[in-house]
């Protein structure tokens, strides 16, 4: 492997004899890419600028095109830091600034470490070659240099360093650019925003579903979609445009970087406003639409894009690059674009320390079961409860489910919890049923406990520890998480029933599962959900979902129940289509234990 720290030294004799070893293609061959190379940015430095004009005119004969001549020594770094050129040609003997003290400053610079120099001088003797090479020139050529020699020597060390850079900047898999040289060019174009006073615009593109297929398919068929991935992104990030690799041309260019796995930065500098960015992010979604081949299979990836920009939400690539990956995050069903706010960044906060303070939450048994009854609408009588779970902190303050539902789900805590919970309605079960209170309770299952947990089972022993029926016991899915592995979750409702437990579909009607389905999963109890109950006495559309809902079920031998019924209007049409039962304000806010036994014993044994 070619290092840019070793020296490529060609005598002044062997220049002929090179070019025959470069014409039979050994060693390093460049091939198609030498014309790409033309493109380099040449810096010089010499305190004569004839003899830079002369070298220039030499090198554009070659085929050559962007230069950077600097006749003032003391400006080299300033220069360096502005242009970042491709490699530089530099005088020895200049005064204030030798071009020694020069090749110093630059090895000692973590960003020019490795930059290519080609050492121009006057002076031939072995000490001045010796001392050149020895504090990290590339080469080293004599003045007056002969045009066929200096392109040769241009030709060689350009094509060492894109060698070396294909190796260090380059990813495998994509032949994108990867992380490091993703930082470097987000720093170079901060700096220049800095300066000329502008905006640089960073897109995070990540592909969730992209693990899916590996899963299904297999490494290899992986890797090939992967490169297609990355070629649909170069091909529809800049419309008809060509992507750049000159970060100098700041005003034209936008890159794309792997970094790593289906995770892609989008860079662009120089952006009018950081919103305009959004064009890019709506080419990207538009291209996804069309499917990737994934050995011969039809495969559809899903973009979440984030986008952050200088100087709107920071100055530094790292801290752009966390905001760009926090706001794709965030980017989820229809809305696959987003971009960083401070309120966002506020919500990422308050989001860890919530996941921080469930876990204690866990550990200190922070939670409490609170039961809603339900209720017999053509009885009046409480039959049954479902048990819901409540978060209390030490302190008093009650976090809403809402808020930390999710993020139990996220982080695998709902798999403890949930347990906690089933047993915990177990446990308060048996406690009324020995105090005479004949009731069956429902118990919510999460998404990740149904498919994650050996459920059957779990829910099979906890109940057989605690002494009840698996009659008495109603367990609630919601018909979205059914929905998701419908096979699967087929066989889990079966083996559920078989053990003699009742199963009941919450929220049904929220999504997009058919009546059809009802008969598939043959399930015991229906609950419609309370978005459709709050106009059904107003809305035509409503009324008929929650008849056609109630008449299927029976006909299909499940009960059905209401949830959410705050109004006598409500009530009243659940009797009249003969819906089965109810839940809702109307009657009782989840309660406690004794507050709930209370309720039972006041509603169904009045005294006279």
């Amino acid at each position: 492997m070619l290092n840019l720290d070793q020296a490529m030294i060609v005598s002044d004799d062997d220049a002929d004899e090179d070019l025959q070893v470069l014409d039979q293609g050994q060693g390093y061959k460049l091939g198609d890419d030498f014309e790409n190379m033309k493109d380099a940015k040449i810096m010089m430095v010499d305190d004569e600028p004839i003899t830079m004009e002369v070298v220039r005119t030499f090198l554009e004969d070659a085929g050559y095109r962007k230069f950077v001549l600097v006749d003032e020594s003391t400006l080299a770094m300033q220069k360096l830091r502005e242009h970042r050129p491709d490699v530089l040609l530099l005088d020895v003997v200049m005064p204030n600034v030798s071009g020694f003290d020069i090749l110093t400053a630059l090895r000692k610079d973590p960003d020019f470490a490795h930059m290519p120099v080609i050492i121009l001088t006057s002076s031939s003797d072995a000490a001045t070659k010796l001392q050149a090479l020895d504090l990290g020139a590339s080469d080293f050529l004599s003045k007056p240099v002969d045009p066929s020699e200096l392109a040769l020597r241009l030709r060689n060390t350009l094509g060492a360093k894109a060698y070396q850079d294909q190796l260090a900047y380059y990813d495998i898999s994509t032949t994108l650019p990867n992380r490091r040289l993703f930082m470097e060019r987000a720093d170079w174009a901060i700096e220049n925003a800095q300066r000329e006073g502008g905006k640089v615009a960073l897109l995070h593109v990540t592909f969730e579903d992209f693990k899916r297929v590996t899963d299904t398919l297999g490494p290899k068929v992986g890797d090939e979609v992967l490169r297609q991935l990355a070629q649909r992104l170069v091909e529809n990030i800049r419309g008809t445009d060509a992507v750049s690799h000159d970060p100098t041309d700041a005003d034209t260019w936008v890159d794309v970087f792997s970094l790593g796995g289906a995770d892609f930065s989008i860079l662009a500098p120089a952006v009018r406003s950081i919103e305009s960015a959004a064009s890019i992010g709506r080419r990207i979604i538009e291209a996804m639409e069309v499917p990737l081949n994934a050995d011969g299979t039809d495969v559809y990836l899903t973009p979440s894009i984030g986008v952050a920009g200088y100087p709107d939400d920071g100055g530094s690539t790292a801290g752009l690059l966390k905001m760009a990956v926090g706001a794709s995050s965030q980017a989820q069903g229809t809305e696959r674009l987003q971009f960083y706010s401070s309120e966002m960044n506020r919500a990422s906060m308050e989001r860890l320390r919530l996941e921080a303070d469930l876990r204690r939450a866990v550990d200190n048994s922070e939670f409490r079961l609170l039961y809603q009854p339900k209720v017999d609408i053509s009885t009046g009588e409480i039959i049954g409860a479902e048990a819901l779970l409540r978060w209390q902190r030490e302190n008093g303050d009650v976090v809403s489910p809402m808020d930390f539902i999710p993020v139990a789900e996220e982080t695998g805590l709902i798999l403890p919890i949930g347990e906690r919970v089933l047993a915990e309605a177990c446990k308060q079960l048996m406690s009324w049923r020995k105090d005479g209170v004949e009731l069956n309770v429902s118990v919510n299952i999460s998404a990740r406990q149904f498919f994650e947990s050996d459920l059957v089972e779990l829910v099979r022993s906890t109940s057989a520890e605690a002494g009840v029926d698996p009659s008495w016991l109603t367990i609630e899915v919601t018909e979205s998480i059914l929905m998701d592995r419908v096979a699967q979750a087929t066989q889990m409702l079966r083996d559920l029933r078989k053990l003699g437990f009742k199963i009941s579909i919450d929220d049904f009607g929220t999504g997009y599962s058919s009546l059809s389905y009802l008969k598939r999963f043959q399930v015991d109890e229906v609950k419609i959900d309370r978005s459709f109950l709050t106009e059904v006495a107003r809305s035509r559309e409503d009324r008929a979902l929650v008849t056609a809902v109630t008449y299927l079920s029976h006909k299909l031998g499940a009960r059905v129940c209401a949830e959410g019924v705050e109004e006598e209007g409500q009530l009243k049409f659940l009797r009249k289509v003969k819906c089965d039962e109810f839940q809702g304000y109307i009657c009782s806010r989840p309660i406690s234990p004794g507050a709930f036994i209370d309720l039972v014993r006041k509603t169904n044994m009045p005294e006279d």
